[in-house]
């Protein structure tokens, strides 16, 4: 298993070189076996995982049953886009993960443009985070609220490397950054001592984990296909049906073949 993703984006060891498997893969260093009950201690700054097994061995992955997938889980799922949308996007990421953000920034304004805003695709966010402050960003998104919810995961994976720091100094960055939100010191520490919220982003996390072998960030079921590490968009648009594709890829961008980099798994 690669190490976890501490260290701000693009200055991360476990960086893979070539740039498409995201380091960030499920870390044993924060999965403990606990037996039936995590202890969860938020407030002392301990966090640790329930131990998680995929239920499919590596290297024999299948696709999930899109129903499965698409079930409510701990959380609400929010949609950026039309509901109704033809071709759905789940992405599970971490709020530390550089290649998440990479994503955000570089890959997501054209889907959005393209594809989101003219109604023919829509994205869900699921949490996955691997460390604690990516946690704590991720209760940060949902305190912010339904309709402030991706302009605020947007604002996070701009900025990461300004707040992503070891320990306390990651969350006083944390802080500073939802500051500029709106968000009050009060209602920051309340955000992020909501042990209600927390263990619902865990369960949202062990659900992908488990049920839906998820093991690296970023990954994405389009349409309850699976892509996993950094993508283009033509890594997408090969898995849209019924939208308007363009008639050539960029040159700089992988042929459906070669979208899905080695992962290992």
């Amino acid at each position: 298993m690669a190490k976890n993703e501490k260290k701000a984006a693009g200055k991360s060891e476990d960086a893979n070189p070539s740039g498409g498997e995201d380091a960030s893969k499920v870390n044993n260093t924060w999965l403990y076996a606990l037996g039936a009950v995590a202890a969860v201690a938020i407030a002392a700054g301990i966090f640790i995982w329930r131990d998680s097994t995929p239920s499919v061995a590596a290297g024999e992955k299948t696709d999930p049953d899109l129903s499965e997938l698409m079930k409510p889980g701990a959380l609400p799922d929010i949609s950026l886009g039309k509901e109704d949308a033809s071709n759905t996007i789940v992405e599970y990421a971490s709020m530390t993960c550089p290649h998440c953000a990479a994503f955000h920034k570089t890959v997501l304004p054209e889907l959005k443009t393209k594809y989101i805003d003219t109604g023919q695709a829509r994205l869900i966010l699921r949490e996955f985070p691997l460390d604690q402050l990516a946690a704590q960003a991720s209760m940060v998104a949902r305190c912010a609220g339904p309709d402030r919810y991706y302009p605020m995961v947007g604002a996070l994976f701009e900025t990461q490397e300004s707040w992503v720091a070891e320990g306390g100094e990651g969350t006083q960055k944390l802080l500073q950054i939802a500051k500029q939100a709106g968000f009050t010191k009060e209602k920051f520490d309340q955000c992020i001592g909501d042990k209600a919220l927390f263990e619902k982003i865990l369960e949202t996390r062990t659900r992908g984990h488990e049920t839906f072998g998820v093991e690296s960030t970023p990954s994405f079921f389009v349409n309850g296909k699976r892509l996993t590490g950094e993508q283009t968009v033509a890594a997408f648009e090969a898995l849209f049906s019924g939208a308007a594709k363009p008639a050539a890829a960029g040159a700089e961008e992988k042929a459906p073949g070669e979208a899905e980099a080695p992962s290992g798994q």
